[in-house]
């Protein structure tokens, strides 16, 4: 579950975050409920959808986005017509230096590379990591 050095493994976080891959609800749930809070405010962004009958019901809506910002990288999965779409940025200073739509699993696997990589600078994300791998 973890390297020698104690941070997590990158294959088994990957693995967590490709297990749910094909959700955009699902992703929303993980990243708000196992990162967002251990990430610092303004990482992790979702973006929801509500409808007439969700604003009447107090429902929180569909989410039609997940942002992921860490360091230079925007990582973004969204839902057009039903279906994911994917893309990862390079940003510097708010301007947006490159934009590369990737498949689902290529955005899993990078948020997962830009997850360890910060979580071996914070001890608060490794323990998420923790436990999203481990599913406690």
């Amino acid at each position: 579950m973890t390297e020698p050095g104690g941070s997590p493994d990158l294959e088994m976080v990957t693995a967590a975050l490709r297990a749910d891959s094909a959700d955009v609800a699902v992703y929303a749930r993980v990243l708000t409920e196992s990162l967002g809070a251990s990430l610092p405010p303004g990482c992790v962004t979702i973006e929801r959808e509500r409808s007439v009958s969700d604003r009447v019901k107090g429902r929180p809506g569909e989410v039609s986005r997940i942002t992921v910002r860490l360091g230079e990288r925007v990582m973004t999965l969204a839902v057009r017509s039903g279906q994911p779409s994917a893309e990862i940025c390079r940003e510097v200073r708010g301007v947006v230096l490159s934009r590369q739509p990737v498949q689902v699993n290529d955005w899993a696997a990078e948020l997962a590379r830009a997850l360890v990589g910060y979580a071996e600078q914070n001890a608060r994300t490794a323990e998420a990591l923790r436990r999203l791998v481990t599913g406690t």
